[in-house]
């Protein structure tokens, strides 16, 4: 969050934006690989890595911290799990601190740019991959689109924007990265306890779900904090939110498109998508009757009519002065250059729920926008 993250805690529990910022730049840089990969070849089975070792720079097992094994008893007699193979999961796990160093918080300045973060998911490479994946699933995107109402273009940049449509979808073992976060998020972040409780649930998920499948939890590798597959689904969402799209009678977001496309709708779905609304409208201002302060206070929560809206300042056009839910002034700063402003609407708010940022949620809309556009001119 997903991301994921890359921090994807897939719902409003998301980091914060200087762990957002540190989750993509690893992202980015593992993934120019994986783009490079995707100019020359298209890779038609997304078939999870089998060789791929977990990251290097791993510390001692959890095994030897009888705190931790009192909360794997624990978590066996709650879930009617295997204590033994519980005990052992969670004590096999390792401290890694390369995960402890990405979530702590960053000492530096960060500023917001928008232009940037863009240019991170959007270019040529990526919109090329989204096409082939969009070739590929034509079908499979046209149903899940009218079963959930989603548009298949936010489904599409959904998985663009978290694994490049699978070349990328995280190295580090998810046993470890959710054990790491559970029991040794940096304690200078400011909201560690909160954090360490969020994946304390999520090393339950985890284990509930991989004993549910008869799945050796050892093996699945995700990103650094523990999102999985094609759609960077924290164990949580998994639970929540897969759905099996291609009847095989399981759920599979590494090596299935169907089933990764199904759960992405599902997950907005469950989040109140509105079919057939727009994420998003042009928005200017009127200098002589702008109250930015006022339009800025919910931050990205829709919350204005479009008559409150205006009378704030903001100036709408066209289909925006005929919408009838609230609306949000979403702000894109752009570094040293003049910010950028949409007025967003509860899809735009849903889209966030994915991943709890405005840059995210634009980067898939462009995405998205983009790569239906490379298609439209193919004629496909």
């Amino acid at each position: 969050m997903g991301t994921a993250l890359a921090v994807h805690a897939a719902e409003s529990t998301g980091p914060t934006d200087s762990v957002k910022s540190k989750a993509v730049a690893v992202k980015t840089d593992t993934a120019a690989k994986a783009v490079k990969t995707a100019k020359r070849a298209h890779v038609s089975k997304h078939k999870r890595p089998s060789k791929v070792r977990p990251a290097a720079n791993v510390g001692p097992a959890y095994a030897t911290r009888p705190e931790v094994m009192r909360f794997a008893d624990e978590l066996a007699e709650r879930r009617n799990l295997n204590p033994q193979w519980v005990r052992r999961a969670i004590g096999q796990a390792t401290l890694v601190p390369t995960v402890v160093r990405l979530m702590q918080p960053s000492t530096q300045p960060f500023v917001k740019n928008w232009a940037a973060y863009r240019g991170r998911f959007i270019d040529a490479a990526r919109i090329d991959a989204g096409v082939q994946f969009w070739k590929d699933n034509k079908t499979t995107l046209a149903r899940a689109e009218k079963e959930y109402g989603v548009p298949s273009e936010i489904i599409v940049g959904i998985i663009g924007v978290e694994s490049i449509y699978g070349r990328n979808t995280g190295s580090f073992r998810v046993i470890d990265a959710l054990t790491t976060l559970a029991f040794d998020f940096p304690a200078t972040h400011p909201r560690a306890a909160e954090r360490a409780a969020f994946f304390k649930g999520e090393v339950e998920q985890f284990l509930s779900l991989q004993s549910r499948l008869g799945a050796d939890p050892m093996l699945p590798l995700g990103s650094y904090a523990g999102a999985m597959g094609m759609p960077q689904f924290m164990p949580s969402s998994w639970v929540r939110f897969a759905v099996d799209f291609d009847g095989d009678d399981k759920i599979d977001l590494w090596n299935s498109p169907a089933d990764v496309i199904g759960s992405v709708a599902n997950y907005f779905k469950a989040f109140d998508w509105k079919p057939g609304m727009p994420t998003h409208y042009p928005v200017s201002f009127d200098a002589a009757k702008l109250d930015l302060d006022a339009l800025m206070a919910p931050d990205i929560l829709p919350t204005f009519s479009v008559a409150s809206f205006t009378a704030k300042g903001a100036v709408l056009q066209g289909p925006a002065l005929e919408h009838k839910g609230p609306l949000a002034l979403v702000e894109l700063l752009n570094g040293p250059d003049p910010a950028g402003y949409v007025a967003g609407t509860e899809n735009f708010y849903v889209i966030t729920r994915y991943n709890w940022s405005s840059y995210y949620a634009m980067a898939v809309i462009e995405l998205g926008d983009e790569v239906k556009r490379a298609m439209r001119d193919a004629g496909r």
